[in-house]
Parts: C-alpha cells; structure tokens; sequence
C-alpha cells in the first residue's frame, strides 16, 4: 500500500523542509516495515512517496514523533501539506490516468437552447421600442 505525502513550498522551500526531515521520515518508515520509499521534487515543492503492508504500518508511521515533527514544521501549515492514498499525484496506482481521445478537432457547433431563441425572436419584434434610432440630420445645401 503507498501513501504520499506532499509538501508545497510556502515561507520557505519545500526542498529545504526535505532537506531537514528526511532522514528521520526514512529512519521511522524503516523502522515501521516500510517497503519501499521514493522521493520527487518539483517546482512547488517535494512528494514522498513511502509503500507499507498494511494500513497498520501506515497509521504506526504517521503517528511516529519524527513524522509529527517533521509535519508540524512544513513551510506552509494551512495548505502545504497533502497526505493521500497512492502514488504520484491524485491518481492511484490502481487507476492510472489515461489520455482521452478527441474526437475530429476537438469543435464542434453546439445547439442554441430554444429558449434563447425565443427570446432572441421576441426582442427582435420590439427592437425599435427597446433601442430606437437617432433622429436624422437633416443637412442644407451650400450656397
């Protein structure tokens, strides 16, 4: 079972968070029958991605005093820190994402609803009361 944990830069980098705590979140994974680990850096900031047994494992590590030190002091506290199911972003190793297919060129004329075209029929009936027309120069002839 893969959990991750993402950290996203705020007061200071992510990478210097990872920097900091990782050996200690990898000394406590091993510690806790981790499997398998395996860091990712981007540009907003780092994934460690950590592969348990069981869910067991996984709850023995995240209550570990290492993980909850290192998760108190990531550099954004309200919204730099993901931890979800799975492996490399939201989808799961279960359910890879795959492209789409498009069809033709991707456009297509869509339908105009009837009702639009009601209203567009009826403000054309009154459309020289809702905008009516400046009134004409009248230009004189030169002399």
């Amino acid at each position: 079972m893969w959990m991750s944990i993402e950290v996203i830069d705020g007061a200071f980098g992510a990478g210097r968070w990872a920097d900091a705590h990782a050996d200690s979140l990898i000394e406590a994974a091993l510690r806790h029958d981790a499997s398998d680990w395996e860091w990712h850096r981007h540009p907003w900031g780092v994934v460690l991605e950590v592969e348990f047994a069981d869910e067991a494992a996984w709850e023995r590590y995240r209550r570990s005093n290492a993980v909850v030190t290192a998760l108190e002091h990531v550099p954004d506290p309200v919204f730099g820190l993901i931890i979800y199911r799975g492996r490399g972003g939201s989808s799961g190793t279960r359910n890879p994402r795959r492209p789409r297919p498009l069809i033709g060129a991707g456009a297509a004329e869509l339908p105009v609803p009837e009702a639009l075209e009601e209203v567009v029929t009826s403000l054309s009936r009154y459309r020289d009361t809702i905008a009516p027309e400046l009134p004409r120069r009248v230009t004189v002839g030169r002399r």
